[in-house]
């Protein structure tokens, strides 16, 4: 670590694969503020979420823990986030985002001095009722990455100019459906899909996979690409208002996402419940005060990003876990893991990276049976045998818990985002 950073930022992008990054090796240029970024940052290639959706994903990200010590069976947040470590150690903390899955419905709120999650539940009744109102008019599904970045300056500005702050800008604009704005919407496509259109085939997509023409998901692609470019503008633009400030050189900044998103490869679109690279695999960009520029090749996870931000605290870090900004290289072995979903909800998943490959095997939960699937070597295998034994015996032997009851603002964004029908 080259300089100790006064203040640590985290942007993450909902639903970002990595190999659609053009400093990730993509044939389009989809990232070229993100392309530059990385020649300053220490490149992770071989990085991968803690699962593949965002219930799992982003309590994972933001508390270091598995998934299934992160939520309870209700997917409500069940232990500390690295919101609350970095309070106690006297930064001020600040979350902004529109997933309504991560939102204060379901505790995500918790070590966050302000968290602002685009739902406006609890709050006063007449503006939940014109925002409301206004978000069925403009097909609006989530706050756009500008809108995100004004909240959040505005809550750095507000801060006294000697206070430490931690940052989390979660952006959905790479989300589902792809609805890439203004001159985007035609950057990769040859026409532009209405709002109505563009949802309804993204919903199509994940629920009837096999309908979906060659024509149809290279237009998913291209609309998604567009996204991220979008998207890449507006993080530039964020990265250009902090160095206005003259915050950059003083924060240390992580760029990743929870999981990625699949175009037919494994006979499903969108981001279900499997472990698969087009999902897991993230991008994962970590800038210094300072600057650096090195690639890593070892395998990291998501869950390492909460131990960087401990190490920079001066905070104690899980001996299973890595801090980013260390010299690191070798062997090191990378577990994911996924629940099953509605009729699958008795389905445990679970995946192993390392630099020899990869090994996958479901659990169910009501017969206890495992079975494995592909897996590159014995060694791989009984890595994983003995990780999904250690994942077990940390299993509550309490029932699932009932879904909580949200919000009819809650309801309306998750059918828009394609979560439910």
């Amino acid at each position: 670590m080259t300089a100790s950073p006064r203040n640590i930022i985290l942007l993450s992008a909902d639903a970002l694969r990595a190999d659609h990054l053009s400093c990730y090796g993509y044939h389009r240029e989809t990232s070229p503020v993100l392309d530059e970024f990385a020649e300053e940052s220490i490149r992770f290639t071989n990085a991968y979420s803690a699962s593949s959706h965002t219930r799992e994903a982003v309590p994972a990200l933001l508390t270091g823990e598995y998934p299934d010590v992160a939520i309870n069976d209700s997917y409500r947040l069940a232990t500390e986030t690295i919101a609350s470590h970095l309070s106690e150690a006297g930064f001020a903390t600040g979350g902004f985002h529109s997933n309504p899955f991560v939102s204060r419905a379901y505790g995500f709120d918790q070590g966050f001095d302000e968290f602002d999650d685009d739902l406006h539940f609890g709050q006063h009744k007449l503006v939940a009722l014109a925002q409301r109102a206004l978000d069925k008019l403009r097909n609006r599904h989530y706050a756009r990455a500008e809108e995100i970045n004004e909240r959040s300056l505005s809550w750095i500005d507000s801060l006294d100019s000697d206070e430490p702050f931690f940052l989390w800008n979660h952006y959905m604009d790479t989300h589902g459906p792809y609805e890439p704005p203004g001159e985007y919407a035609t950057l990769y496509a040859d026409k532009k899909l209405s709002g109505r259109d563009a949802q309804s085939l993204y919903q199509r997509a994940i629920d009837k996979p096999e309908s979906i023409t060659e024509e149809e998901r290279q237009l998913l692609i291209d609309l998604y690409d567009a996204e991220i470019r979008y998207n890449d503008e507006y993080i530039g633009e964020f990265l250009k208002e902090l160095r206005n400030r003259g915050l950059l050189e003083d924060s240390l900044l992580v760029v990743t996402a929870d999981h990625g998103d699949a175009f037919g490869e494994h006979g499903y679109y969108e981001h279900p419940r499997y472990l698969h690279d087009e999902i897991t695999h993230v991008p994962l960009l970590v800038r210094e005060p300072g600057k650096t520029d090195r690639t890593v090749e070892t395998p990291v996870s998501t869950l390492d990003i909460v131990s960087t931000f401990k190490q920079i605290a001066g905070q104690d870090i899980d001996s299973e876990r890595v801090s980013l900004l260390d010299q690191f290289d070798g062997g090191r072995t990378v577990f994911l893991q996924a629940r099953g979903e509605d009729e699958h909800s008795h389905i445990r998943r679970y995946a192993l990276r390392t630099q020899e490959g990869s090994c996958f095997c479901e659990r169910d939960r009501e017969s206890g049976s495992v079975e494995f699937g592909e897996c590159s070597n014995r060694s791989l295998r009984e890595d994983l045998e003995a990780h999904v034994t250690e994942r077990v015996q940390l299993e509550s032997d309490g029932e699932e818990g009932d879904e909580d009851e949200v919000d009819e603002e809650i309801e309306r964004r998750l059918s828009a985002l394609g979560y439910k029908e």
